[in-house]
C-alpha cells in the first residue's frame, strides 16, 4: 500500500509540474516594447533612505500608461517629452509664491525606463516648492 501511494503522489506531482510549464511563455520571446515601470515616492526630509515615506505610486508607461498614479497618461507623456530626464521636470517648473521655509520633501523614482535601470532623487525646499516644480510626474 505504501508503494502504491508513493507512485500516485509522484504521478500527481509530475502532472502538476507539467501543467505549469505548458502555461509559461516560450523562452526567447521578446516584447515589442522595452519595459518602463517605475515606483514613484514622496518622502518627508532631505534623505529618502531615512525620511518618512508620505506617498508612493506605480507608473507603467509601456506598452500603455497604467499604474496607481492618478494620471498615468499625463505623467508618461511628461516623462517621454523629457526623454526620461526627470531633472527637466523637477527643475524646470516654477514654485510660484512660496515661503522660504526649509521643510524638505524628496521625490524619488526607481525601476526600469526603456529597458534600463532607473533611479532618480530630488529634494524640494518644502511642499509648496514641490507642487510648483514637480509637474504631473510627482503630482499624487
Amino acid at each position: 500500500m505504501g508503494l502504491a501511494s508513493a507512485a500516485m503522489a509522484l504521478t500527481a506531482l509530475t502532472a502538476l509540474a507539467g501543467s505549469g510549464a505548458a502555461d509559461a511563455a516560450p523562452s526567447g520571446t521578446e516584447s515589442l516594447y522595452a519595459p518602463s515601470a517605475l515606483v514613484l515616492g514622496i518622502t518627508a526630509g532631505d534623505d529618502a533612505r531615512n525620511g518618512t515615506v508620505l506617498r508612493a505610486v506605480t507608473l507603467v508607461c509601456a506598452p500603455r500608461p497604467s499604474g496607481t498614479h492618478p494620471d498615468p497618461a499625463g505623467a508618461c507623456t511628461e516623462l517621454l517629452a523629457a526623454d526620461g530626464q526627470a531633472d527637466t521636470i523637477t527643475r524646470g517648473g516654477s514654485a510660484g509664491p512660496c515661503t522660504r521655509e526649509w521643510d524638505p520633501v524628496t521625490v524619488t523614482a526607481d525601476g526600469v525606463w526603456r529597458g534600463k535601470h532607473y533611479t532618480y532623487q530630488h529634494t524640494f525646499a518644502n511642499h509648496c516648492a514641490m507642487r510648483g516644480g514637480s509637474g504631473t510626474l510627482f503630482a499624487f
